[in-house]
């Protein structure tokens, strides 16, 4: 597969995120799919991450997918996790190349919406610090607010996960542009604080194509939506067609 970068930019990364392929394999509570075996082919597809969240609960990613994941993912390992002492002693026991920290609720199928770093702040701060004192960086998921941006840049932080979902699921196009400029300015900031920038939460293929010129942003999140199409065209083929619609932005 050829890719053509922009002229005068660098193409934006993907990070897949493999969780759905567990979501499938807990429904029938068996063995497959295995989402060990997708992450793979979306690496051969040429995914730049591959994502996990291992949930308090364990409902679809396993304590063992994740530590087979560490061993054999060539490309980059990213853990979304809870801030908790638990989560953080798996983290440290794993040492992922990345820890995202996401908020967590028994009801939701991901996270929506970002981290109230307004309330949190001082306890996202010592995990932040406990797992960058031992070599594993960590990003933080928020909403596209200035406030949230801000704090995130002083818990020390390396990245920011701007959270897409209000502009992937608008229902009006008055909320839906607003959403886009609110996620314009997030990234703008985000970048200008000298933080690594990911944007994710229901990106699609349609949607992807609205963050054309932004060169701001270093990576893209997306799961539901590549393996939805990986069901009907394969893991290779869904992955690689983002990838062609990356470089185009």
């Amino acid at each position: 597969m050829t890719i053509d970068i922009p002229k005068g930019g660098k193409m934006a990364g993907l990070a897949v995120k493999v969780d759905q392929v567990a979501a499938l394999r807990a429904a029938r509570k068996g063995q497959i799919p295995d989402p060990v075996t997708a992450a793979a082919l979306a690496e051969v597809a040429g995914a730049d991450a591959i994502t996990v969240h291992l949930r308090q609960d364990r409902r679809h990613i396993k304590d063992r997918d994740v530590r087979i994941l560490r061993s054999i993912v060539q490309s980059k390992l990213i853990l979304e996790m809870v801030s908790t002492s638990e989560m953080v002693g798996v983290a440290l026991d794993i040492k992922p190349d990345l820890v995202t920290l996401v908020p967590e609720k028994r009801e939701e199928s991901t996270a929506d919406g970002g981290l109230d770093l307004i309330v949190h702040r001082d306890d996202i701060s010592e995990t932040v610090a406990t797992l960058q004192d031992s070599g594993i960086p960590v990003g933080l998921l928020v909403d596209p607010e200035p406030e949230q941006i801000k704090l995130a840049h002083k818990s020390h932080a390396t990245m920011v996960e701007i959270h897409t979902g209000t502009f992937c699921e608008a229902k009006t196009a008055q909320t839906r542009h607003q959403a886009y400029l609110n996620i314009v300015d997030a990234v703008k900031l985000a970048y200008k604080l000298k933080l690594s920038v990911k944007a994710g939460r229901g990106l699609c293929y349609k949607t992807i194509k609205v963050f054309k010129g932004m060169p701001e942003i270093d990576e893209f999140s997306i799961g539901h939506s590549i393996v939805a199409r990986a069901i009907l065209t394969g893991m290779q083929a869904a992955v690689a067609e983002m990838i062609r619609l990356i470089a185009r932005l």
